[in-house]
């Protein structure tokens, strides 16, 4: 029986090159009777992981590899043998990353040898084009290659293959290179030889039918069994059955890799066990002076057994370190999702929500049978979490820290524009279709093109064009950086995994994204951004030095009834989360009087809910017009917060194991199934098995199908409990900086634009309607940012419970706009240095301000302290001196100064109309 294994083969991964996804390599891998198969693409791995679940699912061996493409030509195709030989192929590629541009390593062949070291299987692929070059570049590469190096022989079924087999056989000979066959599979079936050539034409920029040689010749480039290829490379069987004999020396799988926690943030003497029971004890005292209570203990005992069983110590220390650092610098950070879930990390000062007050759920965070690390999302102020992400590469190193990637992929209206290009199609039908099939899943029925479109679907180009946009959505189109996410290693983590330069200075990034991560059991933690933390910081900075009131977060008075009215009413422009017009419709009606209404409040109003058809009926049991019923205690215990509806992901779980009878681990592959952004049919599979368990527990098969209706919602959108518990915290401490203190929070929320749903005018009014004195900015009293400033005699603000209100908001010189940061920052140094301005002549010169930069102050009324109206100060601003105008330049002369640098103004008929700040009409040169 003929052996054959393929070790060239590439998916869609060798972005816009192969036309396959990893699992259809592998399955049809699995259909063909192949030994094992090398799914190695170009110059990456980053399919690897992807591969390797497929073959796990489908029982194929499939090798980890890399298609190294080389300056001469030759394509070095690398599968390491174990784990050290591994380690040296990814530091070889994260080292060819970072020595050329980021997403295109050039990488010599003549280097390869030496870096690769030994225990790798080498493979070349001759190119095309086999020149005298090549050959000699080979001859310089194997003198110096440090393990067996092979040599490809490929069938491109041109007519030439007899001859060519024939002489790269006796080249192999004569280099004393043993050869393997192959395929080269750039996809898994022939049917997908049409959409390799339209990534073919979109990575090379050409449309299909002026691509020509650009193009395969057949459609041979995909897997074939192995009776197929003893027959195709009669003659060469030796090279057939070495395939085969090759993958057997490989030992090396990807489940091999072994993370290690960082040790840093260890005590000196301790075990990150002992380092981790000291801070929680330390943070105990602060958080309970009085005594921890019962409950509370036990739930932290449970939790440092659990987290002790699992040795994940380190981990609940490095996310610590990174909220210590944060804090050291006044950076304001609060830890969200399922930290929320999790006493230890509010002993420790990870999140400010008490999981034992809201009763959330731990097993959502960690549980023995998921047997993966928990993911702990921590958020920063968006304009500082830059400092946190630089003190992770500071102290780790960018070899030891990476974030992790994001897969890009086509969507539909990215498809069928790269597909509407390949094919011709017009720029206005390319637009009127994308316009067509977003949100589409089936794409764009003929129904849609003739009726709507006005476009005829039996158009030959236009059928080709949908079908390869069809077939294209999902493929990845390019790596680009998580926007947080974090992977910290003990040991280098570019021996586990390619490190690249990220497109953003001073970042890197590894090659796998989240759910890689997750797979192979590696830690990651999110260092994210959040621009109400921002706002928030900087308006209890300006409460601290306005009223000389030190208030942390922490020390927010809790459960304010003033603040629930203030709500309720709906009065909640600005605020977090709750801001937006279905979220104001809502407050009225839900009438939030304690934290956890805030909790329901933010999770409700999302889609999962609605499609649940979870709100109607929890706001009918709320308002008591319907009867709250229970089919059993235990459903009572999981749903009785919520009145009987489910509302939040980890109340889906509960169902499960208590109602249907599932384990933790299909309650989280539950969870899973409805997590957010991902595809709904997931949850299908889940669903039966769930309407089972509760039948077969005793409930009915009407609830049971309700219910799981009801939990279907959650595939759009749902939220966890955990999450909103912790939007929540932020939503009530806005809210009462809002109501207590509403001129900090108006500065704090102008100075940290852009935020929100409104712009700086609509907080203004709004602000001006609740009684706070707005300033306008000007020259001799604004800084960039906006301040506050004591009232003038017989100015009133509204006064609240706490004393704020008591300043009046001065806008900065940040709200003109146009107005460059760098511009506003010499006004400011002139007037420092030198005093108030006293007219506009003056602050042009002191400030050395163009033209055009003192129309936009002009224009954004910042005289107002000289007396002088904005349309004054635009005519002055017109006298300055500015840059030669293209009348002059055109004579080639010099402009010269006038003496008397005022205006005339003509007739108000003819005058110069100003609209915005901007200038429609100005006085002519020779006027």
């Amino acid at each position: 029986m003929t052996r054959f294994a393929e070790l060239c083969a590439q998916s869609n991964f060798s972005f816009l090159r192969g036309a396959s996804h990893p699992h259809e390599m592998v399955e049809a891998a699995a259909a063909l009777g192949l030994d094992a198969l090398v799914v190695a693409d170009r110059n990456t791995l980053a399919g690897a992981v992807r591969t390797f679940l497929a073959a796990k699912d489908q029982g194929v061996r499939a090798l980890v590899g890399a298609r190294l493409a080389t300056e001469e030509g030759v394509d070095l195709v690398c599968v390491p043998q174990t784990r050290k030989a591994y380690g040296r192929l990814a530091r070889y590629l994260s080292d060819a990353q970072f020595a050329g541009e980021p997403n295109a390593p050039v990488v010599r062949l003549a280097l390869a040898g030496e870096a690769l070291g030994e225990d790798q299987i080498l493979i070349l692929i001759p190119p095309a084009d086999e020149t005298h070059n090549w050959r000699a570049a080979v001859e310089a590469f194997l003198m110096k290659a440090q393990s067996p190096v092979h040599l490809a022989l490929v069938r491109r079924f041109d007519g030439q293959d007899g001859a060519r087999l024939m002489r790269q056989a006796r080249l192999a000979a004569r280099l004393g290179l043993a050869t393997i066959a192959s395929t080269d599979a750039l996809y898994h079936a022939p049917e997908r030889r049409l959409l390799q050539d339209v990534v073919t034409c979109i990575r090379e920029h050409v449309r299909i039918d002026e691509a020509g040689r650009l193009l395969a010749a057949n459609a041979e480039r995909h897997l074939k069994p192995p009776a197929e290829m003893a027959r195709l490379f009669s003659g060469y069987e030796d090279a057939v059955a070495r395939s085969a004999a090759l993958a057997d020396t490989v030992s090396f799988q990807l489940d091999q890799l072994v993370y290690q926690y960082p040790d840093e943030v260890i005590g000196a003497g301790e075990t990150p066990l002992q380092t981790l029971h000291r801070l929680v004890a330390e943070g105990s005292a602060r958080r309970w002076p009085d005594g921890v209570p019962d409950q509370t203990q036990a739930v932290l005992d449970h939790e440092l057994q659990l987290i002790e069983e699992l040795d994940y110590a380190s981990y609940f220390l490095t996310v610590y370190d990174l909220v210590r650092f944060a804090r050291s610098q006044s950076i304001l950070c609060q830890g969200r999702g399922s930290a929320a879930n999790s006493a230890v990390c509010y002993a420790i000062g990870v999140t400010e929500v008490d999981p034992v007050k809201v009763d959330l759920l731990f097993e959502r965070f960690i549980s023995a049978e998921r047997g993966e690390p928990p993911d702990i999302d921590v958020d920063f102020e968006h304009e500082r979490r830059e400092e946190v992400i630089q003190y992770v590469y500071q102290k780790y190193g960018r070899r030891r820290a990476g974030m992790t990637a994001v897969v890009h992929c086509y969507r539909p209206r990215g498809a069928i524009r790269e597909a509407g290009k390949v094919f011709g199609l017009s720029g206005d039908v390319i637009a009127a279709l994308s316009k067509a099939v977003w949100g589409w899943r089936e794409g764009v029925t003929p129904q849609v093109i003739r009726d709507e479109l006005g476009l005829d679907p039996d158009s030959p180009a236009l059928a080709r064009a949908l079908g390869a946009a069809k077939a294209l959505q999902g493929f990845p189109r390019h790596l680009s950086q998580h926007p947080g996410g974090f992977v910290i290693t003990l040991d280098r983590l570019d021996e586990i995994v390619p490190v690249r330069k990220a497109a953003m200075p001073e970042r890197t990034a590894i090659e796998w994204d989240k759910e890689d991560i997750e797979a192979l059991g590696l830690m990651k933690v999110d260092v994210l951004g959040l621009g109400m933390l921002t706002a928030v910081q900087k308006a209890l900075s300006l409460i601290k030095h306005a009223y000389d009131r030190n208030l942390p977060v922490a020390d927010i008075p809790p459960e304010d009834p003033v603040v629930y009215d203030m709500i309720c009413k709906a009065d909640t422009l600005g605020v977090f989360q709750i801001e937006s017009r279905a979220q104001m419709t809502m407050l009225p009606r839900l009438k939030p009087r304690c934290f956890y209404d805030l909790v329901i409040e933010v999770a409700i109003v999302r889609p999962g809910p609605i499609q649940g058809d979870m709100v109607h009926p929890y706001l009918r049991r709320r308002e008591g017009k319907e009867k709250v019923e229970f089919p059993s205690e235990d459903l009572r215990q999981v749903l009785g917060k919520t009145l009987g509806v489910p509302l939040f992901q980890e109340q889906a779980m509960k169902i499960a194991i208590v109602a249907a009878g599932f384990t933790p681990s299909e309650a989280d592959r539950l969870r899973r199934s409805m997590a957010a952004f991902r595809r709904a049919g997931t949850i299908q599979e889940m669903g039966e098995k769930l309407v089972r368990g509760m039948i077969a527990n005793g409930y009915t098969p009407d609830f049971a199908e309700r219910c799981f209706k009801q939990l279907e919602g959650f595939g759009e959108y749902g939220f966890p409990e955990s999450h909103a518990a912790s939007f929540a915290l932020i939503v009530y401490v806005s809210c009462w900086i809002k109501r207590h203190y509403p001129d900090a929070f108006l500065a704090a929320m102008l100075n940290s634009q852009p935020l929100g749903f409104y712009a700086p005018a609509q907080l203004v009014r709004d602000a001006r309607e609740h009684g706070v004195i707005v300033r306008p900015p000007d020259i001799n009293h604004s800084d960039w940012d906006c301040t506050l400033e004591s009232l003038d005699p017989g100015e009133r603000a509204a006064r609240t419970p706490e004393g704020g209100g008591r300043f009046a908001v001065r806008l900065g010189l940040r709200q003109i706009k146009g107005l460059a940061e760098i511009t506003a920052a010499r006004v400011m140094a002139a007037r420092q240095f030198g005093g108030p301005f006293d007219g506009v002549e003056a602050l042009a010169r002191r400030a050395r301000l163009q033209r055009s930069e003192v129309d936009r102050l002009a224009a954004g009324d910042a005289f107002s302290s000289l007396k002088t109206p904005r349309r004054e100060a635009g005519w002055r601003a017109l006298a300055l001196s500015g840059p030669d105008l293209p009348l002059f330049d055109a004579a080639g002369g010099e402009r010269a100064s006038a003496p008397d640098r005022s205006v005339r103004r003509p007739p108000a008929a003819n005058g110069a109309q100003r609209r915005g700040g901007a200038r429609l009409c100005a006085p002519q040169p020779l006027a």
